[in-house]
């Protein structure tokens, strides 16, 4: 799929590089699964990143017009799974 993602002119090249692994860790969840730490892990360093929840919702939102994929039902998942638990999103959850 041919898509952008969506990253701040105030960010530098290693922050944009982390916010689009961070996605790329979302779409990982609807297709084949991402393992819970990881995806954290991804997560954590994209709240590093984006701190402010508005500003999140803003990326979150334009991530899913742009790809289909929605990541607040990725990251609900991971918080509430055990360690050690594949995250994996159905289809339906996906825009």
């Amino acid at each position: 799929m041919e898509y952008s993602y969506p990253f701040s002119i105030d960010w530098s090249t290693e922050e944009i590089v982390d916010v689009i692994k961070f996605f790329e860790g979302i779409e990982q969840a609807y297709e084949k699964g991402i393992k819970r730490e990881v995806m954290m892990a991804k997560y954590r360093r994209f709240k590093d990143i984006v701190p402010s929840q508005a500003e999140e919702k803003t990326i979150f939102r334009e991530f899913e017009e742009a790809s289909g994929y929605v990541s607040y039902p990725v990251i609900k998942q991971a918080k509430e799974a055990a360690d050690g638990t594949t995250i994996k999103v159905a289809p339906k959850q996906r825009r």
